[in-house]
């Protein structure tokens, strides 16, 4: 019996000890790592702002809803939504439309007048005038995009409009 106990003793001591020196070596070689960030660099070299998320309407389907400046020192915001590339085709120009409780917007499709569509745009995105929402907008309310035979209903958030209202400022 005690030898039998001395073997565990040994068996588990070394495996302590490896898991100690494998701890260590871990934590002294791995190198200081930061959070995943980029920066918007235009042509111009200037960084502008803009406000990114991903969001999935009530179908389960997923959109990429971006707003930024359409210039510099634009008060003008574009509204870019993109689908997933190859599921779907949005047919330009199509309106988009915006509710919120009784409150109702249309936003102009601009997707056609973008300088960068034949470069970076493909048929899987359309670009809206969101001026006149944020325009009228007095409080961060949450809305509802819908858009004829593609989006039947994209909730956003307040928080998400909150920070819409911020890239005007």
């Amino acid at each position: 019996m005690k030898l039998v106990m001395e073997g565990f003793l040994k068996t588990f001591l070394l495996q302590i000890i490896s898991y100690l020196l494998i701890c260590c070596c871990f934590f002294t070689i791995s190198k200081i790592t930061y959070a995943d960030s980029s920066d918007n660099i235009t042509n111009h070299q200037r960084e502008i702002k803009r406000s990114l998320e991903s969001l999935r309407d009530l179908d389960y389907q997923t959109w990429q809803v971006i707003v930024y400046p359409s210039s510099k020192g634009s008060m003008k915001l574009t509204l870019r939504i993109v689908g997933f590339p190859g599921s779907l085709r949005f047919d330009h120009p199509t309106n988009l439309i915006i509710n919120s409780g009784r409150k109702n917007w249309e936003l102009k499709d601009i997707t056609n007048q973008s300088k960068v569509r034949s470069e970076t745009l493909n048929d899987s995105a359309a670009e809206f005038d969101i001026g006149p929402l944020i325009a009228d907008l007095d409080k961060n309310r949450p809305l509802r995009l819908s858009l004829p035979g593609l989006i039947n209903d994209l909730p956003i958030p307040p928080y998400l409009v909150s920070e819409w209202r911020t890239l005007v400022q």
